[in-house]
């Protein structure tokens, strides 16, 4: 591997993407136990857009997410965030990318338990020697209603506050996407709504790009499109999606 990052190959007036696949291809195990996780899949997400990956379980969804993300390698083919082919970085740059460029939500909430509410959604910026944009972080958290809960503890906060932690440490840095895995799947229905209304909200009023993984049709339904797996492969795609049109699409593909 070497560390000078690729530009990607763009025709005048094109919009460059904040992250894609081309031909990506990902495969577990060898010989019988073989596994192909992902199946030459090409996409990309425009910036300043909400898309949710669904599928069936065993599609592809978290496996994608992750190599996208730079949490897992390809087998073949390329992954890229803005115009760096994630293949062409060395450990070193690959993880200075991902502090810089990249934010994560996961199901599970990731939070230091020894840290105050506050101090996790600075977390990054401190690892990498820079406080943000103070206006920001403070939109941020009043955005998700965090600015009396800044110095509680992981433990005294109900499990919608933690994500709600979670998510505000995501935008602290403005990065240039944010990668959800099932981000709402512990959380009951208000929260969940809770969740999703204000990464909603990120995208339309701060040009925030969001790709998330989900099952479920109400949660893919706060998205500005969604992309179907089946098998390691996209099969389909809908844009301005309401939870029952993606539910029947869901049906359709036995998910």
């Amino acid at each position: 591997m070497t560390s000078t990052p690729t530009t990607i190959s763009t025709t005048p007036g094109d919009r460059l993407a904040a992250a894609g696949a081309i031909d990506a291809t990902k495969v577990y195990g060898i010989g019988d136990a073989q596994v192909r996780a992902l199946d030459g899949v090409t996409v990309a997400f425009e910036p300043g857009r909400f898309t949710a990956i669904m599928g069936p379980s065993g599609s592809g969804k978290s496996t994608l997410l992750h190599c996208l993300a730079g949490l897992d390698e390809l087998t073949s083919g390329a992954v890229y965030i803005g115009d760096t082919y994630l293949a062409k970085l060395n450990d070193k740059h690959l993880t200075e990318l991902r502090r810089t460029q990249v934010g994560f939500v996961f199901q599970a909430y990731n939070l230091i338990p020894t840290l105050t509410a506050g101090e996790n959604i600075s977390l990054p910026l401190m690892l990498g020697g820079s406080k943000g944009e103070p206006d920001w972080i403070d939109q941020v958290i009043d955005t998700v209603g965090l600015r009396d809960r800044l110095s509680h503890r992981p433990s005294e906060l109900s499990g919608g506050q933690q994500q709600r932690v979670a998510v505000a440490r995501a935008l602290a840095s403005r990065p240039t996407i944010i990668f959800a895995d099932e981000p709402t799947g512990n959380l009951d229905s208000v929260s969940s709504s809770e969740i999703l209304e204000f990464m909603q909200l990120a995208v339309r009023q701060h040009g925030q790009t969001i790709v998330m993984v989900t099952h479920d049709p109400n949660s893919a339904s706060y998205a500005d499109r969604v992309v179907f797996l089946g098998d390691g492969r996209i099969v389909d795609e809908m844009t301005e999606p309401t939870a029952d049109t993606v539910l029947e699409h869901v049906k359709s593909m036995g998910a």
